[in-house]
């Protein structure tokens, strides 16, 4: 069969699968920004495809993330269509519609089953709006039209879509009820095997230090940091932990942009605004046992997260990170905010331990109490092991089930296009 791939960044969410079903003998092509020419990767001929115009002109500020949309889909469409008059007809679309890519593809291929990887819906009631009124503090009369606008594009693709994707159970519910029955959930994929404890693993800080297990180390992990992963909870709560561990040292990853939510005032990062906050309240001594480490390669990561004595994971009610899996995956003592999606991950108790997202002296008291009890910390590890081997194994659990998906896409009867369900 032929497969059809589009996500701006390829190979995102699809770097298992897509390759999974070129090894099976499929024809497979990929659509994307991500690359300046054609190339093959892991079976996959990845096509590029450009924007030829700018986005946002002279909008109400409700549309300007629908031009932006409507925008890259019309580009897409053009490759599309280039695809199609060199030969390439796909059976099945699989695509991201986050970024409005997949908007037009139907067009071009009217008898092309479609699969939506559903990230995320955008509900405007709380926990989803509302939830840190430190930057919300209160939701305007005319916040819940902004995230209607804002959702036109999830509703524009389901009248494409012939089945989703969501990799948890919260995602998926975050869709409305019209389309929610067609998601099969279904997390990426964790690579177990490579993600193991190593009771043996040396993290090299600087040439001039190198940490182990032996060392009680505290690490925080975020793609970008910023308030949407609690970096400005785990930044304040600082002062309080040194002085409590005046032997700890706390590792910190992530980069200086935003992935998520709302932008710092303009020169200025979330990373330096929160270190200024709490930088008065510790002594130097202090101050020299936190590292930011920036962003690093994926061998240094499984080994911060393999030397690592306890995890802190924190969250707004948002997609999960990888990064929390990976921890568990390796044995990790995690202590997480008890919101709802990473409820869905972490029994308190079992598999880790869930404070308040917002109770930084609870964080504190959760981290302590893990780091002077070795044996609640290899039980909590070997808990949260056993559970992601067991629902979230990339080779055993969910390549297979995104396969099953595939296979029952592709199985369907063409669908034809309906008007849009807004």
């Amino acid at each position: 069969m032929k497969f059809l791939f589009i996500h701006q960044n390829f190979p995102g969410q699809f770097k298992h699968l897509a390759p999974a079903l070129a090894a099976q003998g499929h024809d497979v092509v990929a659509l994307t920004l991500r690359v300046k020419e054609p190339t093959t990767w892991q079976g996959v001929r990845v096509v590029p495809y450009a924007i030829k115009r700018g986005s946002g002109q002279a909008l109400h500020p409700w549309l300007v993330d629908l031009d932006t949309k409507v925008t890259r889909a019309e580009a897409c469409f053009h490759a599309a269509r280039a695809l199609r008059d060199r030969g390439f007809t796909p059976d099945v679309i699989i695509a991201h519609p986050g970024w409005g890519e997949s908007l037009f593809l139907k067009d071009v291929f009217p008898e092309a089953r479609i699969g939506l990887y559903c990230e995320l819906y955008h509900p405007s009631e709380y926990p989803h709006t509302g939830f840190d009124p430190e930057f919300q503090p209160e939701i305007t009369i005319t916040e819940p039209l902004r995230l209607r606008m804002k959702n036109l594009n999830n509703h524009l693709s389901f009248a494409m879509g012939d089945a989703g994707l969501s990799p948890t159970r919260f995602q998926a519910d975050t869709f409305p009820e019209s389309f929610r029955d067609k998601i099969t959930v279904c997390f990426d994929g964790i690579r177990t095997d490579l993600l193991v404890r190593n009771d043996a693993v040396k993290f090299a800080l600087d040439d001039a230090t190198t940490l182990t297990r032996e060392d009680e180390i505290i690490t925080f992990v975020n793609r970008n940091l910023e308030p949407y992963r609690g970096y400005h909870v785990f930044m304040r709560a600082l002062p309080r932990l040194l002085k409590e561990r005046p032997n700890a040292r706390v590792l910190i990853v992530g980069g200086d942009e935003v992935s998520y939510g709302a932008r710092p005032p303009k020169g200025k990062t979330w990373k330096q605004i929160y270190i200024d906050e709490v930088r008065g309240q510790i002594p130097d001594a202090d101050w020299a046992r936190v590292h930011f480490l920036g962003r690093i390669p994926y061998d240094r990561f499984m080994q911060l997260l393999q030397v690592s004595r306890v995890h802190v994971y924190l969250t707004y009610p948002f997609v999960l990170s990888w990064s929390l899996f990976e921890t568990m995956s390796v044995e990790g003592a995690i202590v997480a905010s008890a919101t709802p999606p990473v409820e869905e991950l972490i029994t308190d108790g079992e598999t880790g331990r869930l404070v308040d997202f917002f109770d930084g002296e609870a964080l504190v008291d959760e981290v302590c109490d893990l780091l002077d009890d070795p044996e609640e910390r290899a039980r909590l590890g070997r808990n949260a092991r056993a559970h992601v081997v067991e629902n979230y194994d990339l080779a055993k659990v969910c390549l297979p089930g995104q396969l099953k998906w595939v296979r029952d896409l592709a199985a369907m009867p063409p669908s034809k296009m309906g008007s849009p369900c807004i």
